[in-house]
């Protein structure tokens, strides 16, 4: 948290964020445009906030792209916002959100979280039914892992798992999960109080990708950085996993709940009201 703050104290640094806040996944190169600054000046205050954990990278191809990463952030208010204080500020910044939205045309979500834990353990976390139930507030994940293979909800213990058509993409156990995402379902019409032609135009938006990869951090730790793209352009499955339709939380909370349960052995509790 210390470096979190050393880093924001920098107002070029703080105008990276805002970049990547503005469009996620940028080149060191296109950073760089139209700042009064040399490509070097800029690669170290980007590597400052790597260190503070405020900006990841993703290699596709031969580019390095970097992403904001909201963890610290989120860390900060978890530390010094109550529940209450939590969710008005969260009604709030649905309310901005929904005043200045302006579409987007690649949206990609990318969060890193750092777990004190093994990674045969994080992997078995990812994978095995018990474990997803304890922090996918109840959903157990069934599949055989191979590459093609069904991933298949159980809502309930004693539920029908059910195929929501994700698939598995590539399975390096230990190192790399990624598989198909579901689309949207008829309870989240309900949910979110779509009508029928909500509905149905939100099912036209095409089916995204989400990675997990695993890195040795240190002697006790691993950093887990989650990608997940390939989204329509201005897609509403993107600002649900990311939290922003109804203040859920989105990938954020269910990796913090994660992460909690992997270092205490208890997940996150859900906040009360």
């Amino acid at each position: 948290m210390d470096e979190a703050f050393r880093a924001l104290a920098d107002p070029t640094r703080r105008r990276l964020l805002d970049r990547l806040n503005e469009r996620n996944g940028q080149t060191l190169r296109e950073l760089c445009a139209g700042l009064a600054t040399s490509r070097q000046a800029v690669s170290k205050h980007l590597s400052a906030l790597e260190a503070a954990n405020l900006v990841t990278t993703a290699r596709r191809g031969r580019e390095k792209l970097h992403y904001l990463n909201a963890a610290p952030i989120i860390a900060i208010a978890d530390r010094w916002l109550s529940s209450y204080d939590r969710q008005r500020a969260a009604a709030l910044a649905d309310l901005s959100t929904a005043l200045e939205h302006q579409p987007m045309e690649n949206p990609t979500f990318v969060y890193t979280t750092y777990i004190t834990t093994t990674p045969r353990r994080l992997w078995a976390a990812l994978i095995e039914p018990a474990f997803t139930r304890r922090y996918w507030g109840g959903v157990a994940l069934m599949s055989d892992w191979q590459v093609g293979s069904p991933v298949l909800w159980q809502d309930a213990p004693d539920g029908e798992p059910r195929d929501l058509g994700q698939r598995v993409l590539a399975a390096e156990p230990y190192r790399r999960l990624s598989y198909s995402w579901h689309g949207f379902q008829p309870e989240h019409a309900e949910h979110f109080g779509w009508s029928a032609e909500d509905l149905a135009a939100r099912l036209g938006e095409r089916r995204s990708t989400v990675t997990f990869e695993i890195e040795p951090h240190g002697d006790s730790a691993v950093r887990l950085t989650v990608v997940h793209d390939d989204f329509s352009p201005d897609s509403e499955m993107h600002r649900a996993i990311s939290g922003q339709l109804d203040g859920s939380g989105g990938w954020p909370v269910l990796l913090a709940s994660l992460k909690t349960l992997l270092e205490t052995g208890e997940p996150m509790r859900e906040p009360v009201g």
